[in-house]
This record gives C-alpha cells, structure tokens and sequence, in this order.
C-alpha cells in the first residue's frame, strides 16, 4: 500500500509537471512535525481506542469482527513482533489514503469523507463485517481531519500505528489463545 502511495504521489508530480491539470500529492501534505502534533497523536490515541474498546464491550458483531481479524494476525506473533505488524499497517495506509488519494482528491470535507469510505470498504473481509468497516471509515474521518489540520501526514501514520498497537496489547492481554 505504501508503494502504491509513493506511485500516485510521483505520477501526480510528473502528470502536474507536463501542464495536466491533476494536483501534485507531494505537495500537500509534508513531513512536517511540531510538538504540538504530540498532544493531537495523544488525543487520537485516546479517542479512537477508548471508541474501540467501547464498541468491542458494546456492539457483538463489531467485536466478532475484530476477533476475527485479531485472530487471524496476531495469534503467531511474539510481542516485539506486534510492534512491526502495527507500524508497518499504520504508515502504509496512511501513506496511501491521507498521503496520496486525499490530496489526489482535493484537499476538503467531501474528499476526506471519500477516502475515508475507501478506506473502511478496504477493512471488509477476513472475517470483519459491515460494522468493523462502518468504524474503519469513521477512523479514516479522523485521520483525515487531524491531515488537513496539521498539513503532515506523519500525525495520522503515528496515531494509526499506536492505535493498532494499543488494540493488539489489549487483544493479547484479555484473549487466550495458542500458539
């Protein structure tokens, strides 16, 4: 995925660059970080787990799901291991849907809503059901706004990989499972 963002993010340069009128993704968002982005990766962090571990306690079909997919990639993996397997989701979808396809689409309410259904239709499958998808696209609401508020997409890439760490911690501590 993250490949795939580098690829829009160069072709939008080159296209924009021989008079096609097609925004330049690299030029949107930047790497920029300040220490104020810190507080917001917190406060995501916050927000979206504690939505997490509130729907998992409240809603059984969002909590089958999740399950499910936990499952699926985390039963094998030691607990270094959960530290790549977050990061490595985490700045790659963000690379993808707030790095490249945002900007791609326009930097605005009805783009960020776009990519942000995308990217909950991408979390369909493997065992996850419409509600696990509704809450993915509800993240990506998020992650777009904290992007178009910060200008920088490394604040929705740290706050995404930290909120899939935080959610493998919690599975990992509350399931019994087997190697």
């Amino acid at each position: 995925m993250g490949l795939l963002g580098l690829l829009i993010r160069q072709v939008s340069h080159v296209a924009s660059q021989a008079g096609l009128p097609i925004a330049v993704c690299s030029a949107e968002f930047l790497w920029d970080f300040q220490v104020w982005h810190l507080e917001l990766i917190m406060g995501l962090v916050v927000l979206v787990s504690s939505g997490r571990y509130l729907l998992l306690k409240t809603c059984p079909d969002f909590a089958e799901s999740s399950e499910a997919a936990n499952r699926q990639v985390l039963t094998s993996l030691e607990p270094f291991d959960y530290i790549v397997v977050s990061f490595l989701p985490g700045v790659s979808e963000e690379f993808l849907f707030r790095g490249a396809l945002l900007p791609l689409f326009g930097v605005n309410w009805p783009s960020v809503l776009a990519v942000a259904a995308g990217f909950g239709i991408l979390h369909l499958g493997s065992g996850r059901k419409y509600s696990f998808a509704i809450w993915a696209t509800f993240v990506g609401l998020v992650y777009g706004y904290a992007t178009m508020l910060t200008s920088s997409i490394t604040v929705a890439m740290a706050a995404h990989s930290l909120n899939n760490l935080v959610g493998g911690i919690i599975w990992r501590s509350t399931t019994s499972h087997s190697k």
